[in-house]
């Protein structure tokens, strides 16, 4: 069997082979740009936070940013009348903000949360902690990292 092409076939075909290639070649998109203000303006509803109440206990030098320990803690009684309901971490510098979001109640004791994070580049984290009635604490802490650990 023998294929036959006209002009036209191979012109449209030269032309999509084209366009395909200048596809193919363009550089991949960029990250987003870090969304942080955003998600903490969603978890507050748009309420300002207060600076206090909150502890860190983060490296202040990570040598790999594929895995930072963590320890966030939230001052309060845990009782029924005053209690951390929510913490939200989230970083300034990852492509995407979020870290984690950990939920508590009275029974819980104390607000009190470990794990590891992954950093891409010397950042800050923040912690915005929301209480039962509604008001918002907030801090952050620089942490340099020296090997990036979203492929950096």
């Amino acid at each position: 069997m023998k294929l036959s092409f006209d002009r036209r076939q191979v012109l449209t075909i030269g032309v999509g082979a084209a366009v395909a290639a200048a596809f193919g070649v363009l550089p991949a998109p960029a990250y987003a740009a870090n969304d942080s203000e955003d998600v903490i303006k969603k978890f507050t509803g748009d309420k300002k936070a207060t600076e206090g109440r909150i502890k860190f206990d983060l490296p202040e030098i990570a040598e790999n940013g594929n895995t930072v320990p963590m320890t966030v803690s939230v001052e309060s009684p845990m009782t029924e009348q005053s209690y951390v309901t929510d913490v939200l971490v989230l970083t300034d510098g990852n492509p995407r903000a979020g870290v984690a979001t950990f939920h508590f109640s009275p029974a819980s004791g104390v607000a009190e949360a470990n794990t590891r994070i992954r950093l891409a580049s010397t950042q800050n984290v923040i912690a915005v902690a929301k209480m039962n009635d509604g008001s918002f604490f907030t801090a952050k802490k620089l942490v340099k990292v020296t090997i990036g650990g979203c492929g950096g």
